[in-house]
């Protein structure tokens, strides 16, 4: 089936998959990392320096200039943001400081305007990048090569799903061999949760624990590919636990300070969508440039195809059958958008996966794992909310409603690759028009974090929702590319075994699953 699906695609689709990410002897000079991201007219850099800049730096797009705005204490990471741009354009930008080249030069494009027809755009997703080296994740240095090989298929964007950083500090279980370690307080110290993050002691040891984790990953190689980088719990350096001594979510204070923190720094904020709310929680916050959004984001490529893109861990809340995952007006975004006609197709990306479960705590699904070892609804989840399902529920309406789309859902969270159609969700029954499930598969995943090690189980489809699988869960690293195109999806699954595999295998992985999804006529 796959050999004939890929024989149907386009031959422009294919001929892409032996281009280069980019140019072999780049120059980065003193750049150490560039993190981007663009609309149709605007576009917003993260960037860090092998060195403190005593001046700002300044960025050119073609003739316009863009001084740089500081992230940090030292002057070792910045910002950039400029607007007004034209849509569809490729830019050529540089970067220097009190007039000295910090680069060699590259290019960067603008997506299509609003209102444009493109014929195709491949959209790049994965999960579960973070991890020290220290602590038993896959070496920073094979996941670029993953990310390096999924670059050769040349994205038009990159969708990072959380778990950016893992260094928990309080969550019971997780924390022993992560944050709370004496492993952890070697390498970067410990920090002082009474006191801000920039300015004193926190800031040095974020940057110690944080930054090992995603500069080496990324470095500049997505200096041309715009990313979008979601965040989930362990990127509020913390796992989703809970027990009669410690619930770790909602964040606590000092952890939306650390999640905020690693994302000023790193890597870029959600651009303004003139269909998203400027008013949703953690939008066009005083300390950020106006108009960004921290937690919920849209990516739109022109009229074609629409992402939405959703953080389940900043808003949820604990008030039994009204809880929620996200707030309420996050909500209301999200199912006005489904019933909007202008995208052809419109993909939900959430933190959290519908479709399966681990019987963790922090999930919309009450199973919890038994004695048999086997997932169950018949003991109670302690500290689960009822409504957290509700809301699911209703998500999964919107979307099963949108009969001249096909409804795709991908996220990660799970460190598995997975692929399935939901037909029912508690009494919807979506039979005649399924959900498209997808897990994109993780990139760090140490062998203590796979589901199957860490809880005792692997992904299983819940209680909740009849699936028909056609990927079951795989504990692998991979990723996924998904082609949208007028008439159709097609998704292309990539996995990577560690145990059998080289790393130098990643350099030619094709994908071991495709399938399509078309658009209804």
């Amino acid at each position: 089936m796959g050999a004939a699906i890929l024989s149907a695609l386009p031959a422009g689709l294919l001929a892409q998959s032996a281009r280069p990410p980019h140019a072999e002897g780049w120059d980065a000079g003193r750049v150490r990392h560039l993190l981007p991201t663009v609309s149709d007219t605007r576009v917003l850099i993260k960037a860090s320096f092998t060195r403190a800049l005593a001046s700002p730096p300044v960025l050119r797009i073609g003739a316009r200039s863009v001084t740089g705005r500081r992230n940090d204490t030292r002057g070792e990471f910045w910002q950039f943001h400029a607007d007004g741009l034209q849509p569809g354009r490729r830019h050529t930008l540089s970067l220097s400081a009190a007039g000295a080249s910090l680069c060699e030069p590259w290019t960067l494009s603008t997506f299509p305007a609003a209102t444009a027809r493109p014929g195709r755009c491949r959209i790049l997703f994965y999960t579960c990048a973070g991890g020290h080296d220290a602590m038993g994740f896959v070496p920073a240095a094979t996941r670029n090569r993953l990310l390096r090989r999924a670059l050769s298929f040349a994205p038009d964007a990159v969708v990072a799903n959380g778990d950016h950083v893992y260094w928990d500090l309080l969550a019971p279980r997780a924390s022993r061999g992560l944050g709370a370690s004496p492993e952890a307080s070697r390498i970067a110290g410990t920090f002082t949760r009474s006191a801000v993050v920039f300015g004193g002691t926190n800031e040095t040891v974020l940057l110690k624990a944080a930054g090992p984790q995603i500069l080496p990953v990324y470095g500049t190689d997505f200096r041309s590919t715009p990313v979008f980088f979601l965040q989930d719990d362990h990127d509020y350096f913390e796992n989703d636990e809970a027990t009669d001594d410690i619930i770790t979510f909602p964040p606590s204070w000092f952890m939306l300070q650390l999640a905020r923190a690693t994302q000023r720094l790193y890597y870029p904020e959600f651009l303004p969508d003139a269909t998203r709310p400027a008013s949703l929680p953690w939008s066009s916050s005083g300390d950020r440039i106006a108009g960004l959004s921290e937690s919920f984001g849209t990516l739109r490529f022109g009229r074609l195809v629409e992402i939405a893109l959703y953080d389940v861990r900043r808003t949820m809340t604990l008030a039994g059958p009204s809880a929620v995952f996200v707030d309420p007006e996050v909500e209301t975004w999200l199912r006005a958008r489904a019933a909007a006609p202008e995208a052809t197709h419109f993909v939900h990306v959430p933190s959290n996966p519908p479709g399966w479960s681990a019987g963790k705590w922090g999930e919309w699904y009450p199973d919890v794992l038994g004695a048999d070892n086997r997932l169950t609804t018949t003991s109670p989840k302690p500290y689960w909310q009822e409504g957290w399902l509700k809301q699911h529920d209703r998500l999964m309406a919107s979307l099963a409603t949108m009969t001249a789309r096909a409804p795709l859902v991908v996220s990660g969270d799970l460190h598995a690759v997975a692929l399935g159609r939901m037909l029912r969700s508690g009494s919807l029954d979506m039979t005649a028009h399924p959900i498209t499930v997808a897990l994109a598969g993780p990139i760090g995943t140490g062998d203590s974090l796979w589901p199957s090690a860490f809880r005792g189980v692997g992904a299983t489809a819940p209680a909740h929702v009849d699936m028909r699988e056609e990927i079951k869960p795989i504990e692998r690293h991979g990723f996924l590319l998904a082609d949208f195109l007028p008439d159709r999806i097609a998704l292309r699954f990539f996995s990577w075994d560690i145990k059998k595999q080289t790393p130098e295998a990643i350099d030619t992985l094709e994908p071991f699953h495709t399938t399509e999804l078309p658009r209804p006529t």
